[in-house]
């Protein structure tokens, strides 16, 4: 929308531009014709002529010459107005600085990797945004919705308006290049459409969607989610949790979402070359070396496993959830690299 303001505003700016050369052109010729003068004394007195400055006549102009020199200081005063115009109405309009900023976004757009595209700023949206901010991790928000776009950008966070079903937008979006993207508006029939034209221009993004309803979940995954999250229903167990389990979830909160602890939790996957590959849990001396707990493994059925016994094998491939302090998980996970 904004692309296409600026467009007519150029256009009528060149429009412009054009009758002016045209009434240079004609004044020149005109003055050539009319009064037999050179073409720098006929382009001069064009010149004056239509910047109304008022200096003198090369010479002494003829009757015919003089009607002309009025017809063209019309024409001439008639297009600086409607340039005059223009630039008045585009500064005021405020269209200019909404063009500046649209390069701008796009030029950190184009140079955006690794990042996480958030389809819908609603509710879910907006917490999402807040957690990936706190996290670190560059994401972009897509929103039809001129307010929300306006409130995200309000806390600095990278925002397009549009549709984001639409390919052209996501590809501008940098979809190629994201990390993960969560769709997260209010209508399944809606996430379901934005899904498909996500995987159909990355077939390997890890897609998280939010489900208002359960029996959309399933649609959701067949459309190409990895993960279904239903906001209600965690709410939900997360209620029930505190009411029972209050210190539980106290906790987890804290080690899950990095909080006043020292300690949080992290999955760090075992990969090919590392050195922790092959061995077993008691070789691996984890407590130990790197004071950090591992408290699960995920193997190749997908299944969480706990890690009582010793000899357990930790394979390439395998993610382990450990709980430690950030700077004793990062080494770990370089270990875990190769």
């Amino acid at each position: 929308m904004q692309k296409a303001l600026f467009q007519i505003y150029l256009n009528r700016f060149i429009l412009a531009i054009i009758v002016l050369i045209a009434l240079l052109s004609i004044g020149t010729g005109g003055y050539i014709v009319l009064e037999g003068l050179s073409f720098v004394d006929a382009l001069y007195m064009t010149v004056i002529t239509l910047s109304t400055v008022g200096f003198g006549e090369v010479r002494e102009l003829s009757h015919a010459g003089r009607t002309f020199t009025m017809g063209l200081i019309a024409g001439g005063v008639g297009v600086t107005g409607f340039l005059v115009s223009i630039m008045v109405e585009f500064v005021l309009s405020d269209h200019w600085r909404t063009h500046i900023k649209q390069r701008r976004m796009s030029k950190m757009l184009k140079n955006l990797s690794g990042h996480v595209i958030v389809c819908g700023f609603g509710r879910v949206g907006r917490n999402v945004a807040e957690e990936l901010k706190d996290e670190g991790i560059p994401f972009v928000i897509i929103d039809k919705d001129p307010d929300r776009v306006a409130h995200a950008e309000s806390h600095g966070f990278l925002s397009m308006e549009g549709n984001a079903a639409h390919e052209e937008l996501l590809i501008e979006a940098g979809i190629e290049r994201a990390r993960a993207a969560v769709v997260s508006v209010n209508s399944d029939a809606e996430n379901v459409f934005i899904i498909l034209t996500i995987r159909n221009l990355n077939t390997g993004l890890f897609i998280v969607a939010r489900a208002n309803y359960e029996d959309s979940e399933p649609k959701l995954l067949k459309a190409g989610a990895n993960k279904t999250i239903q906001p209600y229903r965690i709410s939900g167990k997360r209620m029930v949790t505190m009411l029972i389990r209050p210190n539980v979830a106290d906790f987890l909160d804290e080690v899950a979402h990095a909080g006043g602890m020292e300690l949080l939790l992290e999955q760090i996957q075992i990969e090919d070359g590392s050195e922790l590959a092959g061995m077993s849990v008691q070789e691996a001396r984890l407590s130990n070396i790197f004071e950090v707990t591992v408290l699960a493994r995920r193997g190749e059925d997908g299944l969480f496993h706990t890690l009582t016994g010793k000899d357990t094998i930790l394979k390439s491939g395998n993610v382990i959830i450990a709980m430690g302090t950030r700077n004793n998980l990062n080494k770990l996970k370089e270990i875990a690299k190769g």
